[in-house]
């Protein structure tokens, strides 16, 4: 399955939640896409469910099908709590932590801002969004003009955005620090990987 490149605001309604950035149209019609408006649905199998989970996980980090199984078994090769594995991973990519840091408004456009070979990580330019940064790794940006242009542009339209706690963003040199691997209640809270476990364990 290819990387989902539609409707941004229809998928927000399928979920209902922001999975993408909501707009007017999403702030307007909150609730399930359809000609008919919202509408009543049949329960869902717990199938159905596991698949709307991994589905809604796989869609806020913009990952491709293969990508998302690929380090669900990774996560699942090593030892500790799968679920929490698997979301510490999808964290620790480096689009995911250039849109932490602010260095990007969306995670689509800091993968793009990675692809496009914005970002050295520890002075050696990295262009491979998928790079799993480590504890201690340093995340900037390179001193070519447009990229610091750019990175100073959306620097300031993230300004109010947090940095999560397991990172440090130094704003005037354009550069973050991965201090450590994120805690449980530092990852995304909108997920429930344990069906997400279970539904790849079928």
């Amino acid at each position: 399955m290819a990387r989902y490149t539609g409707p941004t605001t229809r998928i927000n309604r399928r979920f209902g939640q922001a999975i993408f950035p909501p707009n007017k149209a999403f702030e307007r019609k909150p609730y399930l896409p359809g000609q008919h408006g919202p509408r009543l649905r049949r329960k869902s199998s717990d199938y159905a469910i596991g698949l709307n989970e991994k589905q809604k996980l796989r869609y806020m980090f913009g990952l491709t099908e293969k990508q998302f199984r690929l380090t669900f078994a990774k996560a699942k090769a090593q030892r500790g709590v799968t679920g929490e594995i698997f979301l510490r991973l999808l964290e620790m990519r480096l689009d995911n932590v250039v849109y932490r840091l602010g260095l990007a408004k969306t995670r689509s456009a800091s993968r793009q801002f990675v692809n496009h070979g914005h970002i050295k990580v520890n002075g050696h330019k990295v262009d491979i969004p998928s790079f799993s940064v480590q504890p201690g790794d340093i995340v900037e940006v390179r001193e070519r003009t447009s990229s610091r242009q750019l990175a100073t542009r959306c620097l300031e339209e993230t300004q109010f955005r947090t940095v999560p706690a397991w990172m440090t963003m130094e704003r005037d040199a354009i550069r973050g620090t991965a201090n450590r691997e994120p805690a449980v209640d530092e990852m995304e809270q909108d997920i429930n990987l344990q069906i997400i476990v279970e539904y790849y364990s079928r």
